[in-house]
């Protein structure tokens, strides 16, 4: 039985990340997969903490530790996307905790002020941070480590994810005339599988499957050889909201459609 006086405890955020990704579903599930992905940690001021920066700059790497802001509850057992079934939340890297704190390893890219600019970032934009310390590989990393249920047969081996001729020209159009980068985020969802799952916005369409990329979609079959051929990517909105809406946003959507009739 806890103290009294630990029973509830007050946590006041030392301040907040700035990143691309605006919505759950865009951020990688680890920070191994957005070494690219940069952005910023800024420091509140007025609270001493230009002080407690000294000496930062001479890590390469920091843990970064902080509130997913967007939790509503948290669940005893959750789906990783990675298993088959259902685990403990506890034995999972699951966002959905009691207390829902997280921990990201990002690389320290420069201080300026009260400003930290970081890659490897998989962090929402606007999340509060609670501290930051210094990755110390001799320390945080333990090269005899078990990987618990992930080295047992679940999860199965990734599929392998194919593009077919016009699926390859759809999302190179998009990434040349757009910068909208469809292929690593399409690929880091169907390598896990074709199957439904909450992590996965997966859709039976007739006789084919759909996956749902933010406003794209995109068509993909499933061979027996554990192989996911993607075969055309598509918008996701209607032709009257195309024709109808004002979002500057649907311009790229717009020109796919009549590049690719």
């Amino acid at each position: 039985m806890l103290p009294e006086a630990y029973r509830k405890l007050t946590l006041t955020p030392i301040g907040v990340v700035h990143s691309p990704f605006v919505e759950r579903r865009q951020a990688p599930r680890q920070s191994a997969a957005a070494q690219q992905v940069r952005g910023t940690i800024e420091l509140l001021p007025g609270m001493g903490f230009e002080h407690a920066l000294s000496d930062i700059e001479r890590w390469s790497h920091l843990w970064v530790i902080f509130w997913f802001h967007l939790n509503q509850g948290w669940k005893p057992k959750v789906l990783p996307p990675r298993s088959q079934r259902r685990r403990g939340v506890f034995a999972t890297r699951s966002p959905h905790r009691p207390n829902p704190i997280g921990l990201s390893a990002v690389k320290l890219e420069r201080v300026s002020g009260l400003t930290l600019e970081v890659s490897a970032l998989d962090i929402l934009d606007g999340t509060p941070v609670l501290d930051l310390k210094p990755y110390i590989p001799y320390a945080d990393s333990i090269a005899d480590a078990d990987s618990g249920w992930l080295k047992d047969d679940d999860p199965l081996k990734p599929y392998a994810v194919e593009f077919s001729e016009r699926a390859e020209a759809q999302v190179d159009f998009l990434s040349e005339r757009f910068a909208i980068d469809l292929v690593p985020s399409i690929v880091q969802v169907l390598e896990l599988g074709p199957e439904q799952h909450p992590y996965r916005r997966i859709k039976r369409d007739g006789d084919t499957l759909v996956l749902a990329v933010k406003e794209w979609r995109a068509r993909f079959e499933v061979l027996e050889d554990r192989r996911i051929i993607v075969q055309e990517v598509f918008s996701g909105y209607r032709p009257r909201e195309l024709a109808l809406g004002t979002d500057a946003a649907l311009e790229a959507h717009r020109a796919f459609v009549e590049a690719f009739r």
